[in-house]
């Protein structure tokens, strides 16, 4: 078992509420990471970092709406960024000045997704110049991909617990739901928890219940297939 292997089988056991970053700093030759969740439909705001610089790599991403995590989520693609002083990305001019100003020498950012939820960003930073392997930048995307669920469900089971999102295990016997995530699960080529995971974010989102955006799945009203499970 090699040690992004432990890593995500630490991670996926870990408890709900537990810090994500220590998996990253512990596998990855990086100092700082950020877990932020982005745009529609959780917000945009850290859930963990790692240290100061790492937080402010995420505040000033967050003020000027621009960086390279939001690259990474709208491109569904990994940014590297192994030299921020010498680099040809024109996409971010103004965060690109202000994570310069920050210290910031290389950054790293894997986006977050459910399927076709977009859920937000990992950053990983330096402050000098550094770069990620081939092997290296398949571990940070396995990790990345179980933060993704971590990330999601916990942020479902705080809006549950504000009344704001349908999270009752007991309601996901109903056959309509099982039918729906299977639905869901074969669209997306995810698993029936990732399934679940669509069927719950998009309830969230539009502000409906589990068992009536079921319903929708299963009569073709709308598809979550589509990106962002836009209505028909």
């Amino acid at each position: 078992m090699n040690d992004f292997t432990t890593a995500v089988t630490a991670l996926q056991a870990a408890p709900d509420g537990a810090d994500m970053c220590p998996p990253f700093l512990s596998t990855l030759p990086v100092t700082g990471v950020g877990i932020s969740t982005l745009g529609n439909p959780l917000g945009s705001g850290t859930v963990c970092a790692s240290d100061a610089r790492a937080e402010r790599i995420d505040e000033i991403q967050f003020d000027l709406g621009e960086g390279p995590c939001w690259q990474a989520l709208t491109t569904r693609r990994p940014v590297l960024e192994s030299d921020l002083s010498n680099t040809t990305n024109t996409g971010w001019p103004l965060a690109l000045e202000e994570l310069l100003r920050a210290g910031v020498g290389a950054v790293f950012s894997f986006p977050m997704r459910i399927g076709t939820i977009p859920v937000g960003a990992v950053d990983l930073s330096v402050d000098s110049e550094r770069t990620l392997t081939v092997g290296q930048i398949r571990g940070a995307v396995e990790l990345t991909e179980v933060t993704a669920r971590r990330v999601l469900r916990g942020a479902l089971l705080a809006a549950a617990a504000d009344g704001r999102a349908d999270m009752e295990t007991s309601r996901y016997s109903r056959r309509e739901v099982h039918q729906a995530t299977g639905m869901v699960a074969a669209q997306l080529g995810v698993d029936v928890s990732d399934a679940l995971l669509v069927l719950q974010a998009h309830a969230f989102a539009t502000e409906r219940t589990v068992r009536d955006v079921s319903n929708d799945v299963i009569a073709r009203r709308i598809d979550l297939a589509r990106p962002y499970g836009s209505e028909n």
